[in-house]
Formats: structure tokens, sequence, C-alpha cells
């Protein structure tokens, strides 16, 4: 992967970060290496950004951080700034500084600044902040990453670095639990006749509440809110707070897709002996990650129970990258992810191309069913 930076090329798909690499590369400002020395020797700020995936036990797996501190502590100048912009638990920072002087003399700070980008909009996201959340320990520090940070943003918020690590779970488990919520409004919603999405035109339009971020569907997935929604929660456990909401939402989320799909077994009168055209392989639209994805869980059940599936998605390796081409003899259609180009299909297409009993799932609510059942298709969206 850092080969193929330093030649330009993005190793994954994101949204104009190809075009910024390559701009940014010509203006000298940036380089690529393995050597820990060549890139920490001079420099007076050094972020620690590696993955912190969940533990058996349902813990932050802290292994990645540590080592980065351990291999770059004895490079560092003297009065240099260690900051960690890795989702980390309140505490992290002392085992952190307890590794560094281990193996360096030289004096430090450590500080963290978690980032908040979202993968599909990240160039936009890390150029165009909300805010900049900075935790430090001393007034020079804060001045000193105040003014790096300035460039992006004028709403920078400093705390201590424990206040600093609880907002990212703070942030993530907020945006996983108003998803959980809508799901489950949109459970009960299929049970009266309400339509999900005309109640959240309804609650959004309060200024308590907002229109923003109500996504029902088939749950939270990705590299981010599953593992730390798992993370506070076994954190809550460990300190007592064994009644924790984010146990809770855990569990809802895990348990989701299996019980929609077994709903949409009895809807289509079973799935062994047919067709299932998936759409959507990624975990959300503009990215080809597929940590956590619908599909990953979608398809090994409908294989468990008797389907024969072909996949289309325009970024991750599939079946098909044109939708049409899954869809053709297929019994049932599921779209999971909303790609641009899966959201305009030509419904009396797609009908020719079906077999009965012609089943288009919609899991993302794109479609509108009426303009769909006028196609010759059977319709089954969230919640509606």
């Amino acid at each position: 992967k850092v080969e193929s930076l330093r030649q330009g090329i993005v190793p994954f798909f994101e949204p104009g970060l190809q075009d910024l690499l390559l701009q940014t590369q010509q203006t000298g400002n940036l380089s690529f290496t393995t050597d820990y020395e060549e890139a920490i020797k001079d420099s007076e700020i050094v972020m620690i950004m590696v993955g912190t995936p969940t533990a058996n036990d349902g813990s932050a797996d802290l292994t990645y951080v540590y080592a980065a501190s351990e291999s770059l502590a004895p490079h560092l100048k003297d009065g240099s700034i260690v900051i960690i912009k890795s989702t980390v638990p309140p505490g992290t920072n002392a085992k952190v500084r307890e590794l560094i002087q281990k193996k360096t003399t030289v004096s430090f700070e450590l500080a963290s600044v978690p980032e908040f980008l979202k993968e599909g909009t990240a160039v936009e996201d890390t150029l165009h902040p909300d805010r900049i959340v900075i935790g430090v320990e001393n007034e020079l520090t804060k001045q000193k990453l105040t003014i790096l940070h300035e460039p992006l943003t004028t709403n920078i918020i400093t705390m201590s670095p424990e206040s600093a690590q609880m907002c990212k779970y703070a942030a993530n488990n907020y945006l996983a639990t108003r998803i959980t919520f809508i799901n489950q409004i949109a459970d009960l919603c299929e049970q009266n006749g309400a339509d999900i999405e005309e109640v959240i035109r309804g609650i959004g339009a309060d200024k308590r509440i907002g229109a923003h971020y109500w996504y029902p569907g088939l749950g939270y997935g990705g590299s981010c809110f599953p593992k730390d929604v798992k993370e506070i929660a076994t954190y809550a456990a460990s300190v007592g707070e064994s009644e924790s909401l984010f146990i809770k939402i855990d569990d809802l989320n895990t348990m989701r897709i299996p019980k929609l799909m077994t709903k949409y077994e009895r809807l289509v009168g079973g799935f062994a002996g047919k067709t299932v055209a998936i759409l959507g392989l990624s975990f959300k639209k503009n990215t080809n990650d597929t940590r956590v994805a619908p599909a990953l869980t979608v398809i090994p059940w409908l294989l468990a129970h008797g389907a024969k599936v072909f996949t289309a998605d325009p970024k991750v390796p599939a079946d098909f990258k044109n939708p049409y081409d899954a869809i053709k003899g297929a019994n049932v259609l599921m779209l999971l992810v909303e790609w641009d180009e899966f959201v305009g299909l030509d419904l009396a297409k797609v009908a020719s191309l079906m077999l009965s009993p012609k089943y288009f799932i919609d899991t993302r609510n794109q479609y509108e069913s009426a303009a769909v059942l006028s196609a010759g298709l059977q319709y089954k969206g969230i919640g509606r």
C-alpha cells in the first residue's frame, strides 16, 4: 500500500482522494515511508492513526496503538507532540506515555485529537470539518495544535484528553442509537399502516430532533459504529454499568438482519430454489469498504436457506457491475446499498427481466411503492 501511495495511487475507493493525493504530492509536502526514523526524527508533531479493532471480549484492542508508540519513541525529537487520533478508551494516554518513556529520554507531550470523518465523504469532512476536538494537558500544546488546525476551521474545541476520547465514542454511539431507534419505530409502522418516511418528516421538523441522520434499514455497519458500540458497551459493563443502553443497542443491531430475513422468507414464500439479485456489497455508498456490510450477513443467510445469489456493485468485486445483469432471471431483488447506479432503475425493464414472484425488497426506501407496483413488481420497503 505504501508503494502504491508513493506512485500516486490510492489503494481503495474514496471520492476525491485520488486527485487530492496527486495535488499534494506535487507540492512536495507529502511523502510515504515505512521507516520510523526517516518519518519522525525531524517532526514536531507525530500522529498515531492505527486501527483499534474489537477484541474477543468486546473491548478495544490497543495492540497497534501500543506497538506504534514503542516504535516511534526512540526517534522523537525533544519537545515534540504525539497525537493519538485512533479511537481509544479514556485512560489510554497514560499507558502510551509509559511505553514511550521507556524508550526515550527526550521530553514530549501527548494529546488526543479524534477524527470524525465519514467514509464516502472523508475528503470533505477532513478539509471542512464541523469541529476539531483537541484533548490536551497544557496551554502550550493547546496553542500549537490550535495553530495546526486553524486552516481547517475556527470551531476548535479544547478539553482534557479523556473528554476528547469520550467525545468520539459518544458521537458514534449517539448516531448508532438514532439508527437503532428509527428501526424500532419502523418495525411498529409495519404493524399499524404508518409510513416511516412520513414519520421522519413529521418528527424531523422539530428543531430539537432534526431531519438529518435517519436511516431506517438493515442496521448500522462499517468499520466504526459496530466496533465503537461494542467497545463502549463492554466498557460500561467493566465499570459496573451492566444495564447500559449501549448493550441493548448492540444486541438489537446484531439481530436486525436475521429478524428481517426471516420476515422476508415468509413474504416471498421461501427462498429455497429461488434466485436473488443483491445490489450493493459495500457497507454504504461511495466506498468499497465491506466491513460489517449488510451483504456479509444477507448473502450467507440466503445461501443457507437454499437461494441462488447474483450480486452487483460499482466498486466492490461482484458478479456484475451492471445491475440489470444481476437482476436477469431473479425471483427476488434486494437493494442493500443506495448507490447512484441503483436508485434510478428502469422499473419496467426490471420487471421484464425478473421471474415470478418478482419481489423488490427495498431496504433503503429509495423507491415509491406505487411506482414499483405499477411496473408489475411486488414491493417491500422498511417501515412502510
